[in-house]
């Protein structure tokens, strides 16, 4: 029986109308491509291709994450490496300590004052010995290189530093006011320049005949003055034992071994009276 129009069908009209639907559709042939036709073909080789292209971007992405790990596993080996190296560095400073440890306590008073002792005077020997070492360090770069400069200065010329390359031979020329080297004469006056000498740096007073027979030039006469200079300021500050206002030195003239030493924070005068300088105390702050 047909509905009225406008009408709701039923419920098993409904079913009846999609169970006819499925059975038609059931009955039919599907829909194929022909034997010949290429499109089988461009579907297995678009998904190929996906699968090719995805599988491609996976070992990429792989590789990065395991090359990350290969250089994590490096850094984490040679940590561990480290480890073991200290451990055991640790492990046998433990094992010596508790050795020495044991022995000390066997040992009487008067062994462990001569073990002191014996260690005191080896520290006292490589405390000399690298004195001894930087004293010929000093005296070289002295002679090289400050005695020619602190020449130059005390005869008029550039302070020390300004001019890195003096050449001791036209020291004798001297300066001029502006403070150029004059042009060294063919004649040098030796007397004259010997003079000179004896008057900038004097002559210290030790054998004063035999070396006022020797060939002293301006800058061997600027290294002497700055050698018992520091030397001088040495001792001084050795023997007063802590107290500042003791290793003053009292000197003739501001020279310029004495003005570099107080550039170069080495030395300072004393506030009040500028014929009196010391070593700075390092371990104390600079005066004001």
């Amino acid at each position: 029986m047909q509905q009225p129009l406008g009408s709701t069908p039923s419920a098993k009209a409904s079913l009846d109308i999609m169970k006819a639907a499925y059975a038609k559709a059931a009955q039919s042939e599907p829909f194929l491509p022909f034997s010949d036709s290429a499109l089988p073909a461009l579907l297995a080789l678009r998904k190929t291709h996906q699968i090719i292209a995805e599988s491609q971007e996976h070992l990429a992405s792989r590789g990065v994450t395991l090359e990350q790990a290969r250089k994590r596993l490096e850094v984490e080996q040679a940590d561990l490496h480290d480890q073991k190296l200290l451990r055991a560095a640790l492990k046998a400073r433990i094992e010596s300590l508790r050795s020495g440890l044991d022995s000390r306590m066997e040992m009487t008073p008067e062994q462990l004052t001569k073990e002191k002792l014996d260690r005191l005077k080896q520290e006292k020997r490589d405390y000399d010995r690298e004195t001894s070492k930087l004293l010929k360090f000093l005296n070289k770069f002295i002679d090289d290189h400050l005695g020619p400069m602190l020449a130059a200065e005390e005869l008029g010329g550039p302070v020390v530093g300004d001019l890195m390359e003096v050449d001791t031979d036209e020291l004798a020329a001297g300066f001029t006011a502006q403070g150029r080297l004059r042009k060294p004469k063919q004649t040098p006056d030796e007397d004259r320049r010997q003079r000179r000498i004896d008057e900038i740096w004097g002559d210290s007073g030790q054998e004063p005949q035999r070396r006022r027979g020797e060939d002293r030039n301006e800058a061997a006469a600027a290294g002497t003055e700055m050698r018992e200079l520091t030397e001088e300021l040495l001792n001084n500050l050795m023997e007063s034992g802590g107290d500042s206002s003791a290793s003053y030195v009292r000197i003739p003239r501001e020279s310029a071994a004495a003005r570099f030493l107080v550039r170069s924070k080495v030395a300072q005068f004393h506030p009040k009276d500028a014929t009196r300088l010391r070593l700075v105390d390092f371990g104390r702050e600079l005066d004001d």
